[in-house]
This record gives C-alpha cells, sequence and structure tokens, in this order.
C-alpha cells in the first residue's frame, strides 16, 4: 500500500490496524517502522492511532527496556486528549513493569482529571492492589466499583478480578462473598473461586465448589474446572478418591482430552499409586510430549529412575523431542542414581542443542555434587557471574559442598551469599545445618536457629527435621525433643530423625515409644524409618522388640528389607554376643547377604567379643566380594585382634598383605570451629599455617600430663592426631 503512494494515502484506520498486527505479534522493529512513518505521514494522530501505538509498546516491551527511556510514557504524555482506553494501557503497563504503586497512583490521577474508569480499568489496577498487601486499599478500590453501578459489579472479568485480588491477600473470606454476591456467574468465576481454594490448600472446599458447578444447571463445566479439581485431589493425596474422580471424569467426556488424561497421570502419581499413573499412560490412544514428560517426571519423583531413563529412550524411539522438561527429569535421575555417567551425557546434550532454562544451574551443579564430582559443580558455580546466581544455584551449591564433607567450604558460600544480599530460605537453612553436625558446632547451629526462628523458617517441616538431626548428633539431646515437640508440622522424616537421635543416644525404648506414637498420628513409617528404629534398638540391646519390628516391616506393612535392614539385625545380634547367631542370619540370606556391610559388621562383633577363629572366616568371606577402600579398615581390624592375641605372625602378614594390595587406612579427618573459621586437621598434618605453634602446645600438654618425673625415662615423640582403630 505504501509503495502506491501518493496514489493510497494511509489513514488513522490503516496505522491503527498495523500497529494491532503489530502488537498481536509481538513484532517490535514493524511496530517501530510502523511509528516512523505514523510521525512523517501523518500530522494530526487521532486518539484511535495514539492507543494502538501505546498498545503496541505495551504488548512488544518487558519490564527491563522500559528502565532507560519509558517510551510507553513518553507517548502517553504526547497525547492531547487522553480517554479512559489510554489510561488503561498506561496502567496495564506500569503493572506488567512492576510499578505497582505508581498504577495505583494514576488511576487516582485518572479519577482526579475526572475520566469515567471502565470496567477494564479495575480489571488493570486490581492486581496493583493485590502487591500492596493491604486490606485497606483494597476494600477502597473495591467499594469504588460498587458505587459505580451494575455495569461494573455484573461484568464477570471485574468479579474474576476482584476474587483473585482478595486471594491474593490471603483475605479467602473475601473472595467468597465476591463469589456469593455475583448474581449471574459464567464458568470463568466458578474456576476463579475453585482455583483460589485449591491455591490456599483449602481442598475440601475446592473439591465442594466443583461438585456445585457441575450441578449447577446454568453453566457448563469446562476442561479448567476439571483440571483444577484434579489438583485438588493431588493434593489431599487420596487414592480412593482419586479413582472415584477418574471414573467420574470419564463418564463426563466421551473421549477424555489429553490435558485431562495428564492431569490424572499427576494426580495418580501424587497420591503414590505410580503403577496406576502408568496405566492411564498406557491406555492413552495419543500422547502429546506433556503425556511423556509427566510420565517420566512420575517415576522419578516415586524413585523409580531406571524405569524413568528408560522411557526417556522410548520417547526419542517413538519421535518426540527432548524439552527441558525431560532435562530436568533426567538430572534429577541421574542424582538420585548418584551415576555420573548419564548425567555429562545430559550436560553434553544440553551444550549441543542450546538448551537453557531457568535453574539450569542448580540442577547441575547439584547433580555432579551427588555424583561426587564436587570439583565440577565448583567450576559451574564459580563459572556463573553473581548476577546470574539465584538462591537455588547457591542453596545447590551449599548442599553439594555439605554433602561431600567440605564444611569450611560451606560456610565461605555461606558467607558470600550473605555478602551479595541474598536472604537465606528454608532450603538454605535445612542445607546448611548438616555442616554444623560434621564439625560439632553446636554453637553456630544455636544461631542459625535463632536466624530460622526471626525469619519464621523453624515451623517449616524441612527446617525443623534439620535442627532436630543437628541437636541430637551434636549430643544435645534435650535441645533435639524440644525442636520435636514445638514443631507443628511433621512428617515421616522428622519423626525418623528424631528416632534416630534416641538410638545414637541409648534411648532404645523412647525410641520405640515415639515409633509407635507416629503410627497413631496416622504417619505410615517408610523404609528409612525402620532402619532408625532397628538401629536404636541395637544400640539399646532391645533384641527381641527389635525382632519383632523387622517381622511387622515385612508382614504388617509390606516393606522388603535392605542391606540396610539386615545390618541392624546383624549389629544388634552381635552387639549381645549372639555372634554365630548372627553369622548363620547373613549366611542364610544367601546372594542375597554378600555385601560387604553386612559382613563388616559381622567382624566388628568378633572383635568385640574375641570370637578371632570366626573372625578369620569371615574376613574370607570378604576378601571375595569387597576390593574397595573399605576392605582396608577390615584388614586393619583383624590385625588389630592378632595383636591382642600376640600373634605377631599373623599381624605381620595381613599387613603385608595390605602392602602387596596397595590398600592404605583411610586418613583421619578432624575439624575445629574457632572465631567462625573452620579448621581443618589429618594425621601428621602440615598444612596448617599455624602447625608448628599448634604443635608446640601439643608437646607443653604431653609434658604436662607425664609429669616432670617421666620427662628424663621417656623418649621424645613427635605428637600426632592420628587414633589407631
Amino acid at each position: 500500500m505504501k509503495k502506491t503512494a501518493p496514489f493510497t494515502n494511509c489513514d488513522a484506520y490503516t496505522y491503527s490496524s498495523t500497529l494491532k498486527a503489530c502488537a498481536e505479534t509481538k513484532n517490535l522493529k514493524a511496530g517501530k517502522a510502523v511509528h516512523c512513518h505514523l510521525i512523517r505521514c501523518l500530522q494530526n494522530s487521532s486518539r484511535v492511532v495514539h492507543n494502538s501505538l501505546m498498545n503496541m509498546y505495551v504488548s512488544c516491551l518487558n519490564a527491563p527496556d522500559c528502565f532507560e527511556y519509558d517510551v510507553v510514557r513518553k507517548v502517553f504524555d504526547n497525547m492531547r486528549r487522553k480517554n479512559v482506553v489510554a489510561w488503561n494501557t498506561l496502567i496495564s503497563w506500569y503493572v506488567k513493569t512492576g510499578r505497582n504503586a505508581e498504577a495505583c497512583r494514576q488511576f487516582g490521577i485518572m479519577m482526579r482529571m475526572e475520566v469515567k474508569p471502565s470496567p477494564v480499568s479495575f480489571v488493570n489496577v486490581f492486581p496493583a492492589v493485590s502487591i500492596s498487601r493491604s486490606i485497606k486499599k483494597a476494600n477502597v478500590f473495591y467499594g469504588l466499583m460498587l458505587k459505580l453501578g451494575d455495569e461494573y459489579v455484573k461484568d464477570l472479568f471485574v468479579v474474576s478480578s476482584a476474587i483473585s485480588m482478595y486471594a491474593e491477600l490471603g483475605d479467602i473470606e473475601s473472595s467468597r462473598r465476591v463469589f456469593d454476591s455475583c448474581v449471574e456467574r459464567n464458568i470463568e468465576v466458578w474456576n476463579t473461586m475453585i482455583g483460589v481454594y485449591v491455591q490456599n490448600d483449602c481442598l475440601v472446599e475446592s473439591i465442594e465448589l466443583f461438585l456445585e458447578a457441575i450441578g449447577s444447571k446454568e453453566i457448563v463445566s469446562d476442561e479448567v474446572t476439571y483440571l483444577l479439581a484434579a489438583s485438588a485431589v493431588s493434593a489431599l493425596q487420596q487414592v480412593e478418591l482419586g479413582r472415584q474422580f477418574h471414573g467420574f471424569v470419564s463418564k463426563n467426556f466421551r473421549e477424555l482430552p489429553i490435558v485431562i488424561v495428564n492431569s490424572l497421570m499427576v494426580m495418580y502419581s501424587r497420591c503414590g499409586s505410580v503403577h496406576k499413573s502408568f496405566g492411564v499412560f498406557l491406555s492413552m490412544r495419543e500422547r502429546d510430549v506433556v503425556s511423556w514428560n509427566t510420565m517420566i517426571s512420575a517415576f522419578v519423583q516415586n524413585g523409580l529412575d531406571d524405569e524413568g531413563l528408560m522411557l526417556v529412550y522410548e520417547m526419542q524411539k517413538q519421535g518426540f523431542k527432548i524439552d527441558y522438561i525431560t532435562v530436568t527429569a533426567l538430572l534429577s535421575a541421574a542424582s538420585n542414581l548418584r551415576n555420573k555417567e548419564i548425567g555429562k551425557q545430559t550436560h553434553a546434550f544440553l551444550i549441543r542443542q542450546g538448551i537453557q532454562f531457568e535453574g539450569m544451574n542448580s540442577y547441575l551443579i547439584d547433580m555432579y555434587s551427588k555424583s561426587g564430582l564436587i570439583r565440577i559443580s565448583q567450576k559451574l558455580f564459580e563459572g556463573s557471574g553473581y548476577a546470574e546466581r539465584d538462591q537455588a544455584t547457591w542453596n545447590s551449591m551449599i548442599s553439594g559442598y555439605t554433602q561431600n564433607g567440605h564444611t569450611e567450604k560451606t560456610f565461605l558460600v555461606f558467607r558470600k551469599m550473605l555478602e551479595q544480599n541474598i536472604r537465606p530460605n528454608a532450603v538454605t537453612v535445612a542445607s546448611i545445618l548438616p555442616a554444623c553436625s560434621q564439625i560439632g558446632s553446636v554453637d553456630l547451629g544455636k544461631q542459625l536457629h535463632g536466624f530460622s526462628i526471626r525469619q519464621y523458617l523453624d515451623q517449616n517441616v524441612f527446617v525443623a527435621s534439620a535442627l532436630v538431626d543437628m541437636y541430637s548428633k551434636a549430643g544435645a539431646i534435650k535441645y533435639a525433643e524440644d525442636m520435636f515437640s514445638q514443631t507443628k508440622e511433621r512428617n515421616s522424616v522428622t519423626y525418623t530423625t528424631m528416632i534416630l537421635g534416641y538410638g545414637q543416644h541409648g534411648m532404645g525404648e523412647r525410641a520405640i515409644s515415639l515409633f509407635l506414637s507416629m503410627q497413631e498420628s496416622g504417619i505410615k513409617p517408610d523404609a528409612i524409618t525402620f532402619v532408625a528404629v532397628l538401629s536404636a534398638c541395637s544400640y539399646s540391646g532391645l533384641i527381641d522388640e527389635g525382632l519383632k519390628i523387622f517381622e511387622e516391616m515385612r508382614e504388617v506393612y509390606n516393606i522388603q528389607p535392605s542391606s540396610e535392614h539386615y545390618c541392624c539385625i546383624t549389629d544388634m545380634l552381635g552387639r549381645v554376643g549372639r555372634v554365630n547367631e548372627a553369622y548363620e542370619f547373613v549366611k542364610g540370606l544367601g546372594e542375597e547377604g554378600n555385601i560387604a556391610e553386612l559382613w563388616g559388621s559381622l567382624l566388628g562383633s568378633c572383635k568385640l567379643h574375641g570370637e578371632l577363629e570366626l573372625a578369620e572366616t569371615v574376613s574370607e568371606r570378604l576378601a571375595k566380594f569387597d576390593k574397595g577402600k573399605n576392605f582396608s579398615g577390615y584388614e586393619v581390624l583383624l590385625s588389630n585382634m592378632y595383636a591382642e592375641e600376640q600373634k605377631w605372625k599373623s599381624v605381620d602378614k595381613v599387613r603385608r598383605g595390605m602392602r602387596e594390595k596397595g590398600l592404605k587406612k583411610e586418613v583421619g579427618r578432624s575439624g575445629i570451629e574457632i572465631a567462625g573459621y573452620v579448621n581443618c586437621f589429618v594425621s601428621r598434618d602440615q598444612e596448617h599455617p599455624h602447625s608448628s605453634e599448634i604443635y608446640d602446645v601439643i608437646d607443653g600438654l604431653a609434658k604436662d600430663m607425664r609429669g616432670d618425673s617421666f620427662l628424663t625415662t621417656l623418649p621424645t615423640v613427635t605428637p600426632s592426631l592420628e587414633l589407631d582403630e
């Protein structure tokens, strides 16, 4: 059209329509070009054109684009006559760019200019009001809307926006009052109110409202209604209710839409019934990428990582392209399996495909840390600039260092995080508290506890569990008990941690009592809980109680024993001198009992009770299937038993065999915190900058302990921090 000029001239409608097309397609470059033509060719632009121009910029620009030069505001200011459409566009622009207070202020200016707001004005400003966190301000705006009459009160978009505004402010009762006062409701209004209940964990109310909605003759439920109900059922985690909902949905659709079938898979997965989820997946006639990703994620989240990996392979065979959701599931599976090869392959795929997504670095850091490749995690962390590191990235690095025993680096990263004004959250506190346990610093743990109280994090179930664990491992079992009793929300992890703490402090009867009260409170114990309670029985010598719980685990709870459970029983029998019985138990497991930890526990019991002949037999079995670094520890144990019996030839034989195999005893590591800095030491350490002064002090202490009278008779010994087995 422009090429035919001057025969065909563009008018206001031409520019307005073209600008609208630019807005719809988010084509900023074309929009700017039209703006240039507009300046050159149309002397007196109409309000319609200016409004279209503002709308184009609002649609195409993002928040960072407005900080240096706000073109939307400039266009608005250049308008000679501004109508309500222009004001609405400006207000929506301020909301979009996060300037919510300014959006509310502009609404007030519009009112003072005697420009009557339209229903859209309230739809635009209500989100800004919700950010203000002021119920009073929300009441003022909503009251103004009511005052303006039926045109506003009966507008269903305004009603939905008002419901959402009050919900964002945490006033669910006001949301419901707005909903109830609405004379005519469409499905969007119903969905908004159901969604408010779901988002605020009013799950029973959401399901009741869902049933009311589908029973209403005035509206027809859409897919969103069923998706919201599926979310509520998922959050309730009741499989039976899930089955009922599945049957109900199937009756109401001739053929279930893919999006609803996907939500059913999520629902069954969150209810802990992953086999039902897979059954729904297999029954699908047609699947999309979301279907595959949903099922893969369901497998990984329920501990079936190998099945998740196999499904990724099948997904590729079916011609579906892997996206960032699939990648996050792959990285999570690699983390869970501690499989560095799968993790590396996934990372390489990301690089080849140029895939970037929010939180990618935190996933990679976590995966490499759990795979034992902490140096790669460190490189990824240091390779990202401070601006690129979000809270999740900092948390992943802190957690990674803690999991790999680098406590000094844990606190170093934590300090840097604070220096960058990144506020720690519940995940940060829960990740760093185990590091306090590792260095035995209860004072530092108390400081973090105080911080969590000030930041209202101490009632978070994960923080509470970490605090119970920290106090119990630091020897402050009374603090652990107090923390546990003060925690309002408890899950199986919280109970298991407290049971384990009781066990470590030899309080087996309390551990069993808590285990029983856990069941009475309706929380189902898992495999790890049984490890904790069986360990407690072992430490306290409660053999009969432990064996009874072991049987209940299999028969009542249908939990198949793992190597950890077998180790507990072996240790339990061995500690009280029933070593031969423990040997028969392990031998009776057959191939399932060919685990180094089992026989290692048995060897420890042999040493404890002086069963040298049985120890030799156990050591021979160990040598067959343990070639790793742990075997050196078992060999040292056996040589010490020979030494106690003064069988020096046997001692020499074991030690010589260790040297020939290249086995070395793993060096012990100690740490002490001074003035907020963690100092770490190993045997005969010379790396510490003050090592000479430290050894001088140790020399002095050794002389004081021996007494002056012994100094002339005792040889000079270089002090060492090494402790014999």
